[in-house]
């Protein structure tokens, strides 16, 4: 297999994951991003494998896909063991639900934080003005992980055993404290589970690339992974 990825793009390093919990070796194809340009000018293998452009792309043999949920769905099918989805139908649609969560609802809240990490002087009027609208969404992103926390009620993963729901909403919250959102301390089954899988060595082995990248691509964060 081989994954056209990127060094922070959250949906490749949630795809990433889900190779190395399955335990499934890929070539990976990392494209070239900058926080002043982004991925421009784009890779042309994903330009031709992507409508829209963008990474993560898995080709494995002669099937080519994109969205970061196909690719989990389709790993899951092609490769069931590990699971990464429940055998009960409702369960399997409900971590479903809480993946496109964590990838669109979350997702949605936090893209607002996202200028902190580019390169800004402290008094630019464009950073001011951004930072105005991440305070104004930081208590909606506050919200969902109180959303998320509520899930764990005699649980350790959210849909019972480990899951892509898991991976996904790993991923949302590490963005957010990445960007200095809002701190873990009011929702300690959260905190605890997010504790519980950096640990695991896919989520370790990504983790620690992804803080590679910042420190080679990114402007430093006030408040970046607070408490």
């Amino acid at each position: 297999m081989k994954l056209y990825s990127g060094p922070l793009s959250l949906f490749s390093r949630k795809v990433e994951i889900a190779l190395h919990e399955k335990g499934l070796p890929f070539e990976r194809v990392q494209v070239p991003f900058s926080q002043t340009r982004g991925y421009h000018p784009k890779d042309p293998a994903v330009l031709a494998a992507n409508p829209k452009g963008q990474v993560p792309v898995l080709i494995d043999g002669d099937l080519t896909l994109y969205d970061s949920t196909v690719i989990l769905e389709y790993l899951e099918d092609a490769y069931p063991v590990p699971a990464l989805y429940p055998q009960n139908p409702k369960e399997r649609a409900r971590c479903r639900l809480l993946d496109l969560f964590a990838d669109e609802v979350m997702l949605s809240a936090f893209r607002a934080l996202m200028h902190r990490t580019e390169p800004h002087a402290a008094d630019d009027p464009r950073f001011l003005a951004n930072e105005a609208k991440a305070k104004e969404a930081e208590p909606l992103i506050a919200g969902h992980f109180a959303k998320l926390n509520e899930e764990f009620s005699g649980k350790s993963f959210l849909c019972g055993a480990f899951s892509a729901a898991d991976i996904a909403a790993f991923m949302a919250v590490f963005w957010v404290r990445r960007l200095g959102g809002p701190s873990l301390k009011a929702t300690p089954a959260l905190a605890a589970w997010y504790v519980r899988l950096s640990e695991r060595p896919a989520f370790a082995q990504v983790i620690e690339e992804i803080l590679q990248a910042d420190r080679e691509l990114s402007a430093p964060v006030e408040g970046a992974f607070r408490d």
